[in-house]
């Protein structure tokens, strides 16, 4: 098993504002998946991995302008699953990073990028296996601005709306295949 922390502090200096918000958020996201993971046996999921994988989803975010979580960097919000999956890349990661990458929202097809003019190079946006369907699913059900609390169903779907029906519909699609 790899040292997420380790990693983690390579990039945000223990105890400091940021660090505590992406680490509640990742232990969070990471305890749901694992309960998820647990609740599923029969898919033979690798737990180890998505442990992992979970808690290094949100690695990105320092790269992003977000001052609401104390993230100063200058790219947009929106970029933090590519911007970690590049770091993740770097450091022999490859599995991880697709988590990363793939985790915004329900994911992003190439329609949605195109219509929201998201600065992203040519890619595959949506999860495609399902130790990263069940982490995207996971982290649906926490914000980083409330941190340890777990949203409602209902409250997870409403925030699809402004994302339109598809982005929704692939939102309950992992719902009906993880949800407990």
């Amino acid at each position: 098993m790899i040292d997420t922390l380790a990693i983690i502090h390579r990039y945000y200096p223990e105890g400091s504002d940021i660090e505590r918000v992406l680490r509640q958020h990742a232990e969070d996201v990471t305890g749901l998946a694992l309960e998820l993971v647990d609740a599923h046996p029969e898919m033979g999921l690798d737990r180890e991995f998505v442990a992992e994988a979970a808690m290094l989803h949100d690695i990105g975010i320092y790269q992003t302008s977000a001052p609401e979580i104390f993230c100063t960097g200058e790219a947009p919000y929106i970029l933090h699953g590519y911007l970690g999956a590049e770091l993740l890349r770097s450091l022999g990661l490859p599995r991880h990073a697709w988590v990363a990458e793939r985790h915004t929202g329900s994911g992003l097809t190439p329609e949605e990028i195109a219509a929201r003019a998201i600065p992203l190079p040519p890619g595959i946006y949506t999860p495609q296996c399902p130790e990263e369907e069940l982490i995207c699913y996971a982290d649906k059900f926490y914000s980083k601005t409330k941190l340890g609390q777990r949203k409602a169903l209902e409250r997870v779907r409403s925030g699809f709306g402004k994302h339109g029906e598809a982005a929704l519909a692939r939102f309950d699609a992992l719902h009906q295949k993880y949800g407990l």
